[in-house]
């Protein structure tokens, strides 16, 4: 179903002039309806919660859309109309508001004000401006409003984009203005922003790193302070540029350009290196970010801690019910009252991933501790996706406490964009070991008493095929014995070794694509109902699509859900990969 980007950005402007409760209280007439809203200070930072605010209401847009269309999710017999459209790859959208992008796009006009509004305040009132806090704010600004779009892209297979604040309606003809672009154009402009900014960032890039709690509370111990939090919500420079990396090396290589796709590969994993690296070799942090031992025991922290898991956490949107800061997840999935239970994890799908020896080699009493996060009461009436409504949750006690909060980026995705990028470098044995049995010493050189062979930083040096890590992932890390060393990311959950291939040469990209298929099978257990596993679906199929998509990749994956239906199904996901929502300017 095609519809007018007109009548679109009708519904948004409506929806970014509405008046809504966000994040810190600030007056929204002043943040997205005025002219000249940034007047003081205050309203510099408030302006970029307001943004923040758009995000909140988004954040989880994208695990109804992907997922219902998944491999995961089915509806209840309460389940809406809509959702249901989705889940049966209709394509006839009209009116559904689920496959509708307004949100998405409310997040980039919300971005494109305030950095229209920052420069208007630099040129004003000079005298107040601090460049270097300006310049952060503007480059974190061009990171939500770089999410945005990939999200978008990613889901509608195209983007209209556009840097002009949206203060009245526009020709939008114009194709000064505005541009229809295709999904590989979305992944390039996203790059060169994030590297090099525009005229409507003054030229400034999203590599700036900004804190929150040093600005505004300095003064308070970490622990204590409220806007620790507030530097979660901004995605990060590099797990989005990492991700970009990944969608512009598949669609390199999908256009078999192979030496092209390496450069972007090579770039995802040294962006990986460098951010893994920085926190796994601070001994005070012994196993943040890293899959050890203690994962099984700590799995379901991630989503029922009061905050988000600090052990985990890179970037998430958090919220506050008690400050109508809501998400829409436990209306979804919740079947206690006043909740509406609209969709469950298809029980025979869990059963046939989890603990299927096939799918998920020698599952084990320790894998039941992730499936059983993903899927409660599986044996009851009415199984729901335990992520957002875990057993023994120590906040949300009552079943209308929508406060959970949703990972943008967490700390497992970043070594699974790791095990694809080394995939697609051709180093199989480095990938292979972050996938299944976890880095050891075995890989770093040793002297002749077995102790190890120091390079100039002290980290240990790493065998041929292993540049890049440090012994601080393994057992014996610079400062001595850790305690939780990497056991990889199958190795946490006592699991046995996915089949890896390591030939090259002749046999190079037979083995990438097969050993590919392995990363995005375990990412389905791993991921599932995050809205994470739909969009690396799609990108897997652009890569093996050899010019186009390889469907076959998604349709394999998610028809087997629909049962009896499976075979027509088949046709049908393969038909329309991506939501069929085409935006025309009309």
């Amino acid at each position: 179903m095609k519809y007018s980007l007109k009548s679109l950005w009708l519904m948004v402007l409506v929806a970014v002039l509405t008046a809504c409760s966000d994040f810190f209280d600030p007056k929204t007439d002043d943040i997205l309806s005025s002219e000249d809203y940034i007047s003081s200070q205050t309203e510099v930072y408030t302006g970029y919660i307001g943004i923040i605010t758009k995000l909140q209401a988004v954040a989880d847009k994208a695990i109804y859309l992907t997922d219902t269309r998944g491999e995961l999710l089915e509806p209840t017999e309460s389940s809406s109309p809509e959702l249901i459209a989705l889940y049966n790859y209709n394509e006839d959208l009209s009116g559904n508001s689920y496959a509708d992008p307004a949100g998405w796009y409310e997040v980039v006009i919300a971005c494109n004000d305030y950095l229209d509004n920052m420069r208007t305040f630099r040129l004003k009132k000079p005298e107040l401006v601090n460049d270097e806090r300006f310049d952060a704010l503007e480059s974190l600004t061009l990171r939500v409003k770089v999410w945005a779009y990939l999200t978008i892209a990613e889901i509608y297979g195209q983007a209209v984009w556009f840097d002009d604040p949206m203060v009245q309606i526009q020709d939008l003809t114009d194709a000064s203005k505005f541009r229809l672009m295709n999904l590989e154009e979305v992944v390039d402009k996203c790059i060169d922003l994030l590297d090099n900014g525009d005229a409507s960032t003054d030229m400034v890039n999203g590599r700036l790193s900004f804190s929150w709690y040093e600005w505004l509370d300095p003064e308070t111990a970490l622990a204590d302070s409220e806007y620790r939090y507030w530097d979660y919500m901004t995605p990060p420079y590099d797990g989005l540029m990492a991700k970009l990396c990944l969608w512009k090396g598949a669609c390199l290589q999908g256009q078999n350009n192979y030496t092209g796709a390496k450069t972007y590969y090579q770039r995802c994993a040294d962006l990986m290196f460098n951010a893994l690296n920085k926190v796994i070799s601070d001994q005070a942090l012994n196993y943040y970010w890293l899959p050890t031992a203690a994962t099984p025991g700590n799995y379901a922290r991630f989503w029922d801690n009061p905050e988000p898991y600090a052990r985990e956490v890179v970037c998430a949107v958090i919220y506050d019910y008690t400050r109508n800061q809501t998400n829409r997840l436990l209306y979804h999935f919740s079947s206690e009252y006043p909740n509406k239970y609209l969709l469950r994890p298809c029980v025979a799908m869990i059963e046939n991933r989890f603990e299927s020896n096939d799918f998920n080699p020698g599952y084990s009493t320790s894998e039941e501790k992730r499936a059983s996060t993903i899927c409660g009461n599986r044996y009851g009436d009415k199984p729901y996706l335990a992520k957002y409504r875990p057993i023994g949750s120590s906040r949300r006690v009552n079943a209308y406490q929508d406060d959970v909060h949703i990972y943008l980026f967490r700390a497992t995705e970043y070594h699974y964009f790791l095990v694809e990028a080394l995939n697609g470098l051709g180093r199989f044995e480095a990938a292979s070991a972050m996938l299944n049995g976890g880095i050891t010493a075995d890989y770093f050189e040793t002297n002749a008493d077995g102790s190890m062979l120091k390079d100039d930083d002290g980290y240990g040096t790493p065998l041929a095929g292993f540049e890049g890590f440090t012994n601080d992932w393994s057992g014996t890390a610079s400062w001595g014995t850790r305690k939780y060393p990497h056991v990889g990311l199958r190795g946490a959950f006592n699991l046995k070794a996915r089949e890896f291939k390591t030939e090259t040469g002749a046999l190079l990209m037979t083995n990438m694509k097969l050993n590919d298929m392995q990363v995005l099978d375990e990412a389905m257990l791993e991921f599932a109902g995050e809205g994470k596993v739909y969009p690396m679906m799609i990108r897997m199929a652009r890569r093996w699509g050899n010019g186009s998509y390889d469907a076959t990749i998604v349709s394999s994956r998610v028809a087997p859900k629909y049962g009896d239906k499976a075979e027509l199904m088949k046709a049908r996901i393969e038909s329309q990969i991506f939501v069929p929502w085409d935006l025309k300017l009309e």
